[in-house]
């Protein structure tokens, strides 16, 4: 008997997946498992023979040009985590909106859509007049397109009008938050889940420092593992449950994520603002945590069991 396949989805820019992936085939094939890596718009790969597949390092899904062809991609892939339906919401960052409304709030947020049309002073009127504030498209991965500037800065201001008119022309909605100093001071939390148990948790240092522009550039995080507070695995289990409210939403049923990452960072006020949730690209730091790349593997490998 033939082993079963699980093919780990990749694009073009990491051919044999990120570095934090990379024990992960060794890690499938000991649980006799035959593992694969394709590049998700390679036309040469035949994805009705490629078993059960995972998404990983697929980070160039947001680009303009392949955004369409990526969640059409989605569609026609037989056996596909996590599931099409939650890949298509999770894309767009609006998603965050209805998370709040179901019980995990995040920062708030002027969105502006490129149907508006604005000009430099529209812009310019919905930035804050004080502190630093970041400007990000709600369509983006690996924090490409997201800048962080300073609201009495005259340069600083002007960059992120032109930058936000860039995103805009490009038909992008835009995120418009203030910066929050807490997260300089307590740095973003990521809880990583494996199934729908928590796997691990880490520490990340803060990538947007006052002149960060990432330009379209993926950008690499600095992340520590360590265990997460009691207060912050309550939160992961609030965001958890709202998520899995949104999934009923859209599925009309609940389906079992494979992978979870759900960021957060204190508000300032005891409790905590939902940063993001990442069920497409997500880095697991599966490298970072003792034992993390065993977990996901073992919930590979459940998936192909069942």
């Amino acid at each position: 008997m033939s082993e079963p396949i699980v093919t780990l989805a990749t694009s073009a820019d990491f051919p044999n997946l990120d570095e934090d992936d990379r024990g992960l085939p060794d890690a499938l094939r000991a649980r006799g498992i035959e593992p694969r890596v394709a590049v998700w718009n390679d036309p040469g790969v035949n994805w009705e023979d490629a078993g059960v597949v995972v998404l990983r390092s697929v980070r160039d899904y947001a680009t303009n040009d392949q955004y369409a062809d990526f969640l059409a991609w989605t569609r026609s892939v037989p056996r596909l985590v996590n599931h099409p339906d939650i890949v298509e919401w999770n894309s767009d960052k609006h998603y965050l909106t209805r998370l709040a409304e179901l019980g995990a709030p995040m920062i708030p947020t002027i969105w502006l859509e490129p149907s508006a049309h604005y000009n430099k002073h529209q812009v310019h009127t919905r930035f804050p007049a004080l502190g630093d504030f970041v400007v990000k498209p709600a369509v983006s991965s690996g924090g490409r397109g997201t800048g962080r500037y300073t609201a009495t800065d005259a340069r600083s201001r002007s960059q992120a009008i032109n930058d936000t008119r860039h995103h805009l022309r490009r038909g992008r909605s835009v995120m418009v938050q203030r910066y929050l100093e807490q997260v300089d001071r307590q740095g973003e939390i990521s809880l990583v889940y494996f199934n729908g148990v928590l796997s691990h948790a880490v520490e990340k240092v803060p990538m947007l420092h006052p002149r960060f522009r990432s330009e379209d550039e993926v950008h690499e995080e600095i992340a520590t593992a360590r265990e997460p507070s009691d207060q912050e695995w309550l939160w992961g289990e609030r965001a958890r449950k709202a998520i899995h409210k949104l999934i009923k939403e859209h599925s009309k049923r609940d389906i079992q994520l494979l992978f979870n990452r759900v960021d957060v960072v204190p508000d300032g006020a005891g409790g905590f603002y939902l940063m993001e949730v990442s069920l497409i690209d997500a880095g697991l730091y599966l490298s970072k945590a003792e034992g993390a790349m065993d977990n996901f593997a073992d919930a590979i490998a459940q998936r192909v069991f069942w």
